[in-house]
């Protein structure tokens, strides 16, 4: 089956997504282009104008791909704005009716509703990405997670007390996890910021050591190492990193948060203690967390994210999803 996957690619983690789900779509037998799109210029001041140009973006790419393609994929709401033809399929992690509130996304949303509205197939990567869709949709959603397994051998040593990733700090929250971490440390702890150009951090406190963007394999070596990975994000559309960071044996401490969130109920299975319900709860989380020299954690972990793992993926990919693309 011939399809063509319309890659916003706004972000690392979205590229990162888009070629594990083309990989996936390949593994079942179908013949994968992707039509990237090309970043626009930087200084637009509104999220309605950077998703506007994005749009734009997501279209020039899909004609210069040309029309030839039997099913297209538009990967994110955001890409599929402006398509002139129903898609095949919109895969999406969180939806502009519930990130773009008010002013943010004053023509995303209705323009949004329509294009689900048309879509014979919505994949969603996580049950809770279809808050906010129209009525009736979801009988035409298979959830598709981002695929997550271990990046290596997990028997080496934690050395690295704790680690967060913090690619937007205001976002995930760092100032929240930079106060905890402060609070509870102990003079031979240290505290990773991955993600982020140390230029637009705060002013690292004692303890606090940036290793700003590293390659993937890199920063995946990192989290082996590490006892403890902790986050409070004020919004969280999905969570791959913590969902990474459970992969590699680290122990998730996080606040709740609005938005999908999908390691958010693992986490609260795993150990309740480690979901700090309110701001003033974090310290506490992390230094249970740390304190905690068990296995129990990482084994039970390592069950609960087995439908994440890649082979689930490719058979969830093979099963569902291009049946139905064949059936459009």
């Amino acid at each position: 089956m011939d399809v063509l996957l319309v890659s916003l690619g706004s972000t690392a983690g979205l590229r990162a997504a888009d070629d594990e789900f083309a990989g996936a779509l390949r593994r079942a037998g179908a013949d994968v282009a992707i039509a990237r799109a090309e970043p626009p210029s930087d200084g637009l001041r509104t999220l309605a104008l950077v998703d506007l140009a994005w749009a734009y973006a997501a279209r020039r790419a899909l004609l210069a791909a040309g029309a030839d393609h039997r099913a297209v994929i538009y990967s994110t709401t955001t890409a599929a704005l402006l398509a002139t033809a129903p898609p095949a399929a919109i895969r999406f992690d969180a939806l502009s009716a519930v990130n773009r509130p008010g002013r943010h996304g004053i023509w995303q949303r209705p323009v949004e509703r329509r294009q689900l509205a048309a879509a014979p197939l919505l994949l969603p990567w996580a049950a809770g990405s279809l808050e906010g869709a129209p009525d009736g949709v979801s009988e035409r959603a298979v959830v598709v997670p981002v695929p997550v397994a271990a990046s290596g051998i997990l028997d080496g040593p934690r050395d690295i007390a704790a680690i967060t990733y913090g690619a937007n700090p205001e976002k995930k929250g760092l100032d929240r996890v930079l106060r905890a971490f402060a609070a509870v440390r102990r003079d031979n702890e240290e505290l990773l910021v991955a993600g982020a150009d140390p230029d637009v951090l705060p002013t690292l406190p004692d303890g606090v050591r940036s290793v700003g963007r590293l390659p993937r394999d890199e920063y995946r070596a990192l989290l082996r190492r590490s006892r403890v990975f902790v986050t409070a994000p004020r919004r969280e559309d999905y969570g791959i990193a913590q969902l990474e960071a459970l992969a590699d044996g680290c122990r998730l401490v996080t606040t709740p948060a609005p938005g999908p969130y999908a390691a958010l109920p693992i986490a609260r299975e795993l150990d309740p203690r480690y979901v700090a319900e309110a701001d003033a709860e974090l310290a506490v989380s992390i230094r249970a967390a740390l304190d905690d020299d068990g296995t129990r954690y990482a084994m039970a972990a390592r069950d609960l994210i087995s439908p994440f793992v890649p082979a689930a993926v490719d058979a969830l990919v093979a099963e569902q999803v291009l049946p139905r693309l064949a059936r459009r």
